[in-house]
């Protein structure tokens, strides 16, 4: 068994999403979780991450993060096993930000030592 991390993008959403609404999304989230969970399958991850970011470029020069100006921004991720990618690719179809327009989820294997 692999493990892959589903990496939650998102159109930037401020100001656009009612707190009734987030708060929905939330607890579908933690519903979606819970489902892979219950096989399983889940190893780690939130599933939501603060948008209280800093940036560290290779200068090390650290900035804040990620900016509202921007179309797109990292939402959270999970760490899902799974047989084989389209296995995990199938768990990210079930994700509740896909619900809005433009968001995606990204899977990617992850390196295990």
């Amino acid at each position: 068994m692999k493990e892959y991390i589903l990496l939650f993008r998102h159109e930037n959403a401020n100001g656009k999403v009612s707190p009734e609404q987030m708060q929905q999304w939330m607890k579908q989230q933690m519903d979606w979780v819970g489902s892979i969970a219950a096989q399983g399958k889940f190893v780690s991850g939130t599933g939501l991450l603060f948008d209280n970011a800093k940036v560290v470029d290779h200068h090390q020069v650290v900035t804040n993060g990620p900016f509202g100006d921007i179309k797109e921004t990292l939402g959270g991720y999970i760490i899902v096993k799974a047989a084989s990618a389209d296995e995990a690719a199938a768990f990210a179809k079930g994700a509740p930000i896909l619900q809005g327009e433009g968001n995606t989820v990204e899977v990617r294997e992850t390196v295990n030592h």
